[in-house]
């Protein structure tokens, strides 16, 4: 095939990627910014989809959030890919401290108390146990348990979407006020250059045209 690796990637080599792009996360950073100035739309509706891509990052919904994303950026007119690629915020690198910000502004705003040894990948991984084992637990004889599910729900899931609303807010507000003048700055200098590039083509062409017929009025004069 054409557009096959020479050198196939390993499956730890994809997974590591996943957590350290190739080239690095400024790189990386490089390249989805550079994306987004470059859309085809007015700078507010792009900086609405980077808002809504953004404070996505900061729900529980992980493995959803360029759906949760798109449907946001559809209902606030706001640039869909611009949003799909504010997702990014979120990654291996931002997780974590993210995840600690939310659960504890969301444990404070409830008022519990947050399990400073509680291991949220024990929880999440409990909490898929349950469901598939609830789910053959439907067409076996197995009684169903919701006891991990239940816990991961009242001490993380609740905790995290409600206190991911501050922060989440903040940050995408914060990213829209920067992402707008930034884009709108980017996107007039590129269209004075298409205008400048358009103008120099143009006068050429002229030039060639005056040539010509010049050049036909003196074989004319002969």
């Amino acid at each position: 095939m054409i557009f096959k690796r020479r050198t196939p990637k390993s499956w730890a080599r994809w997974a590591w990627h996943l957590i350290w792009p190739q080239g690095g996360w400024g790189r990386a950073f490089n390249y989805v910014s550079h994306r987004v100035r470059r859309l085809p739309d007015s700078p507010r509706r792009i900086s609405r989809g980077i808002f809504v891509g953004v404070f996505t990052t900061f729900t529980p919904f992980y493995g959803i959030h360029f759906v949760i994303a798109a449907v946001l950026a559809r209902l606030f007119n706001g640039n869909i890919i611009a949003a799909l690629m504010g997702t990014f915020f979120g990654n291996p690198l931002t997780y974590v401290p993210i995840g600690i910000v939310c659960l504890k502004t969301g444990h404070f705003i409830l008022g519990t108390e947050f399990q400073d040894d509680m291991n949220i990948g024990q929880r999440f991984a409990g909490a898929g146990r349950d469901l598939r084992d609830n789910f053959m637990a439907a067409f076996t004889k197995a009684e169903a348990d919701w006891t991990r599910l239940a816990g991961f729900y009242d001490e993380i899931f609740i905790p995290y979407l409600v206190g991911g609303l501050i922060p989440g807010m903040i940050s995408a507000i914060a990213c829209y006020y920067l992402s707008l003048p930034l884009i709108t700055v980017y996107q007039n200098r590129r269209r004075g250059r298409i205008k400048a590039k358009l103008a120099e083509l143009r006068a050429k062409q002229n030039m060639k045209l005056a040539k010509k017929a010049k050049d036909q009025i003196g074989r004319e004069e002969v």
